[in-house]
């Protein structure tokens, strides 16, 4: 049986992953930065103790990495771009040299679709264009996968980059959860003219990305974006999530300049941008090199999110119909 060490094991896409690695009979060991169960490695934070935990002679054949500082509302740091880096950056290079030490013959970094860019403008991302992140979070998962190649290209370590853009399904927080809920309240959106085509990605289709990226050889040195191979605007997903929840999606037809003085005005100039600006991205890549394509469309894993949304607590317990 083959071991794996994950990072951020706890977390959405950790889990999913998790799940995905025992569906296929391998051994996980998790990487933690506190306690949580037995068995698992507890690094401490930023993992400044990974190499003193690493047992001897533990030699997983791959370590996924998706342990990250993400975007913080709100962030108190007194230097941002620094507490995103002593993370993203100096806790990434320090799992992967434990790794190599001890023998790791794969090492995949989860990384962002922030690595490249915010917009796509003329075409849809691809890995070969020109990196432009915006924000501390796409900066420093830019600086980590560009030390994580080199590192890997040194040591004769296997190093395989996967950028992921948002991601959602069962388990799934934040502002999707904040919409999902929205649309099963029968709430008005004021997004019916939000038309920009956007990439997504399951969360079984990211792991299964992931797995593909553990174990095909021309994963090697390589940087693959990934989605569901559909893009949506976001009220064509709020159309897809309303029949998923079996309701009727309310839009309002907003003009998108309305919304973005209205972003302007609250201070939610990002929040609005993610809603009405496009971001695709271009999986061509994986798709030819590793012949990986998503299992799921985005209707089926809008409906699995569904699903899981009406088993929680979360789901109203009755809904507004007309």
């Amino acid at each position: 049986m083959t071991t794996t060490l994950v990072s951020g094991a706890t977390g959405f896409v950790g889990q999913a992953v998790t799940k995905a690695l025992g569906y296929e009979g391998r051994e996980v060991v998790r990487l933690t930065r506190r306690p949580v169960a037995e068995g698992d490695l507890v690094a401490g934070d930023d993992f400044v103790d990974v190499a003193r935990v690493w047992p001897h002679g533990f030699r997983p054949d791959c370590v996924v990495h998706l342990a990250a500082r993400v975007h913080v509302m709100r962030d108190t740091a007194a230097d941002p771009l620094q507490a995103f880096r002593a993370v993203n950056v100096d806790a990434t290079l320090r799992v992967a040299e434990a790794a190599a030490r001890a023998g790791t013959r794969r090492f995949v970094y989860i990384s962002s679709i922030k690595a490249a860019g915010e917009l796509s403008l003329e075409h849809p991302l691809r890995e070969s264009d020109p990196p432009f992140p915006l924000d501390p979070y796409g900066v420093t998962k830019r600086e980590a996968e560009v030390a994580l190649l080199e590192f890997g290209e040194r040591v004769g370590m296997e190093v395989a980059v996967v950028r992921p853009p948002l991601v959602y399904g069962p388990g799934v927080g934040a502002n999707f959860m904040s919409l999902m809920k929205a649309v099963d309240r029968g709430l008005p959106l004021p997004l019916g003219l939000a038309s920009a085509p956007r990439s997504l990605v399951a969360v079984d289709n990211l792991a299964s990305a992931i797995l593909a990226c553990m174990s095909h050889p021309r994963a090697t040195g390589e940087i693959f974006h990934v989605s569901d191979g559909e893009d949506v605007s976001v009220a064509e997903l709020i159309r897809q999530m309303a029949a998923a929840l079996d309701t009727r999606a309310r839009l309002v037809s907003v003009p998108t300049s309305l919304l973005k003085m209205a972003g302007s005005l609250t201070g939610r100039s990002d929040a609005v941008q993610r809603l009405i600006e496009p971001l695709q991205v271009d999986i061509t890549k994986i798709r030819s090199l590793l012949g990986w394509n998503p299992p799921l469309s985005v209707l089926s894993g809008l409906r699995l999110t569904a699903a899981w949304y009406r088993s929680t607590s979360h789901s109203s317990t009755s809904k507004i119909h007309s």
